[in-house]
């Protein structure tokens, strides 16, 4: 088995490169409007931003931003294919500007957004990071009424363009077997919060900022497990440091990448230079827990994985096949394409 893994270098609000209604997931993470780590981003496509920063105009700055960000909602829909379904992992602003501390609300705005265009909205996913921070309020400390809460959580929208995903061959109902999740991981993956996946490092060279913005490698992991198929393509038109396309690449899936920072080109190539060994190690320690979580379970399994003969606790789970890499090579420039193992993965 091949995968095919395509990276643009270019802005993503017209993704003319890919035709209507071929890709099945979209997994991104967008630069945050009222961060100021991307005030420059937004300032250099739209002036109307930066006067609207510079007036302490929070309110407009912030729809204007989104309006950058709309575009590329509007594109996504136009690339999904019914049933496909649009990740956002997104966080929201705590911002002081002209003397006004507030929150700027993200998540609804392009909720409200992505309801206008036509996709239904499903249930959300919170994802709660671990803190060690000291204190758990800011503003006037333990004196009423005018401190506020601190932000540690972010979240993880999903929508679906159309109605639900259809497996009407036998072709196509076989890679949906061989794509289940264990029934323990289906427990954790589809609870709405999360609470046991850390942040990734941000520090990041060589490139056109010094903070990576990366999203963890588990939370693309999980939502590309839980919303495609093997085979299937998937979407970043944010991809930063690559994180969704490597990701791909342990699934078996296929993947475009946007990417406006051309710096960005040796830290993704650096990170596809490891993956097969950093996926393989993932595979391994994914299926071992599965056998640990087997061996505890008080009630007696009755089913068997056909392909690593140890126990699962329902039907479906049955097919679940995880493929070792092989080998990533590039095509071209930009391009690059995954070779997996035909056997099973061993277990030790």
């Amino acid at each position: 088995m091949k995968t095919q893994h395509q990276l643009f270098f270019c802005d993503a609000q017209r993704m003319h490169p890919l035709r209507d209604s071929s890709v099945d997931l979209v997994v991104s993470s967008p630069p945050y409007p009222m961060i100021a780590m991307w005030d420059e981003l937004f300032g250099a496509s739209n002036r109307a931003v930066r006067a609207a920063l510079a007036a302490g105009d929070g309110a407009r700055a912030f729809e204007l931003m989104h309006r950058r960000l709309d575009t590329i909602w509007d594109e996504s829909h136009r690339l999904l294919k019914t049933g496909g379904l649009l990740c956002i992992n997104i966080g929201d602003a705590t911002r002081t500007l002209d003397g006004q501390f507030g929150l700027y609300p993200n998540h609804a705005r392009i909720l409200q957004h992505l309801l206008k265009r036509g996709f239904n909205i499903l249930p959300d996913i919170l994802w709660r990071k671990p803190t060690n921070a000291p204190t758990k309020f800011m503003g006037s400390g333990v004196l009423p009424a005018g401190a506020y809460v601190t932000l540690e959580h972010e979240y993880v929208l999903i929508a679906r363009k159309g109605g639900k995903r259809e497996f009407k061959y036998e072709v196509q109902k076989k890679k949906r077997r061989e794509s289940a999740l264990f029934w323990e991981e289906r427990n954790i993956w589809f609870s709405d919060v999360w609470t046991d996946l850390t942040g990734t490092g941000q520090g990041l060279s060589g490139a056109g900022r010094s903070r990576s913005a990366a999203y963890p490698f588990e939370l693309a992991y999980r939502l590309i497990n839980m919303y495609s198929l093997k085979g299937d393509t998937v979407l970043d038109p944010f991809l930063g440091t690559g994180t969704t396309m490597l990701a791909a690449m342990a699934c078996e899936r296929n993947s475009v990448g946007f990417e406006l920072d051309t710096g960005l080109r040796e830290v993704i190539g650096a990170a596809c230079g490891q993956i097969v060994d950093q996926a393989n190690t993932y595979i391994g320690e994914r299926l071992q827990r599965h056998i640990g979580f087997v061996e505890v379970r008080k009630t007696e399994s009755k089913y068997r994985n056909e392909h690593y003969e140890f126990a699962v606790v329902s039907a479906q789970e049955r097919e679940i096949v995880l493929r070792d890499l092989r080998s990533v090579k590039e095509l071209e420039k930009d391009a690059f394409e995954v070779n997996y193992l035909k056997r099973r993965q061993p277990l030790e």
